[in-house]
Order: C-alpha cells, then structure tokens, then sequence
C-alpha cells in the first residue's frame, strides 16, 4: 500500500506558472506507475498526465500538451506536476494517483489517491 499527500498548489495569475509535487510513502515507490488528474467544480474528474515507474514513458492530456510536465524522482519518492502558460480552465483540484498498472493509472481506476491540492488560476 502507499500512500500520497500532494503539496504546491495555490492562485496564480493566468500565463503563470506552477510546480505541483506528490510524496509517496509506504510500500516501494519505483513499483507504481503515477499520474495526476484534476476535477474542477461541477466537473468529473479527468486525467492529466501519467508516467511509468521509470519515468520512461509519459502520457498527457490533449488540453495540457506542450504546457505540463509530469517527471519524478524514484530517490525522493516525489511525483512532480510542472504547470507552465497556466489558463483559468485549468483551475481545478489537482490529484496524485498510483498504481501498478500504466493502463489503470491512465483510465481512471488508480488503486491509490491522495487527498488533492487545489490551484486556482485568475485573469
């Protein structure tokens, strides 16, 4: 079992940028694959972004293409969101999600959530 608490979320002016991180502890970190999805009110949930547990391969959403980067660090036990060109859709609260399936990390079944950090971007 592991366990995610996700940190660095907050208000930002569109354009501006953000770096979310997501600390894992509990059972071996480099086992999981990781992602990060967002749920905006009113809204489901929807995936963001997915890495391997080697941080080989990566998967992003349409909507964040060419503005996030997902990486992590298998000797901190971090996942990390880099959130560049920031827009107002973009608010939401952000969460970290492992498992040890790629495929279940990038369909919305993770076994494991953290508890969310909210980011708000205004004009």
């Amino acid at each position: 079992q592991v366990q995610l608490v996700e940190s660095g979320g907050g208000s930002v002016q569109a354009g501006g940028s953000l770096r979310l991180s997501c600390a894992a502890s509990g059972s071996p970190y480099t086992r999981y694959c990781m992602g990060w999805y967002r749920q905006a009110p009113g809204k489901e949930r929807e995936f963001v972004s997915s890495i391997s547990e080697s941080g080989t391969t990566t998967i992003d959403a349409d909507s964040v293409k060419g503005r996030f980067t997902i990486s992590r660090d298998n000797v901190k036990n971090t996942l990390y969101l880099q959130m560049n060109s920031l827009k107002i859709e973009d608010t939401a609260m952000y969460y970290c999600a492992a498992d040890y399936s790629f495929s279940r990390v990038g369909l919305g079944s993770p076994s494991y959530w953290g508890q969310g950090t909210q980011v708000t971007v205004s004009s």
